[in-house]
C-alpha cells in the first residue's frame, strides 16, 4: 500500500492506494483508523495523482463526480452502503432512514449508520450527505466542522453567517 499525505481546505488528508485502487482517505484524527500494515510505504502512485487532481478540482468547485478506481475494504454489507452513498448527488443529502431504504433494508437504520462511519473514502464515497432525519448534521468521521463545510460547499446547506444551519 501505497500512501500520501495531501493538504486540504478541511486539514491534511492521507491517501493510499494500491494498484487496485484508492483505498482509503483519512482525516487527522480518525474515529476508526485504518490499520497500517507492514506493507505500507510513502510514495507516490498513479492513482494517488488522479485522487490528488480530483480532490483539488473539487474543492475548487470544479468538480462533482469522482471517477478514480475504488477499492475499499469492508464486508459486503459495508460495500453496499458505500455504494450507495455514490447515488447521493453532489448538493443533495439524505436522512439515514432514506439511505437504509436505497439499501433495500429500511428497518436496519443503525446498521446502516455503522457502515457509513466506516466509510473509508470520505468525500469521494459521499458519507457527509447523510444527516439526520431532522436536517441536524450527525456524527462524521472529520469531525461536524468538517461536514457542514462540505455541505456549504456543495450549496446542500445554507450558509449563515451567525453560525446557525
Amino acid at each position: 500500500m501505497i500512501h500520501t499525505h495531501i493538504a486540504s481546505p478541511v486539514g491534511p488528508l492521507l491517501l493510499a492506494a494500491s494498484d487496485d485502487g484508492l483505498h482509503l482517505i483519512e482525516f487527522t484524527s480518525p474515529r476508526h483508523p485504518y490499520p497500517r500494515g507492514a506493507d505500507w510505504r510513502h510514495g507516490d502512485h498513479e492513482v494517488l495523482q488522479r485522487a490528488r487532481e480530483q480532490l483539488d478540482e473539487y474543492f475548487n468547485e470544479g468538480r462533482r463526480v469522482f471517477d478514480l478506481p475504488l477499492a475499499p475494504r469492508g464486508t459486503p454489507f459495508q460495500r453496499e452502503v458505500w455504494r450507495t452513498l455514490t447515488t447521493i448527488a453532489y448538493g443533495e443529502t439524505l436522512s439515514y432512514a432514506q439511505l437504509a431504504s436505497r439499501v433495500g433494508r429500511p428497518s436496519a437504520m443503525r446498521a446502516v449508520g455503522a457502515a457509513n462511519g466506516r466509510n473509508p473514502l470520505p468525500i469521494v464515497l459521499p458519507c457527509h450527505r447523510v444527516i439526520g432525519a431532522d436536517g441536524s448534521l450527525t456524527g462524521f468521521g472529520g469531525g461536524l466542522p468538517t461536514k457542514r463545510f462540505l455541505l456549504e460547499l456543495e450549496g446542500a446547506l445554507a450558509v449563515d453567517l451567525f453560525g446557525a444551519a
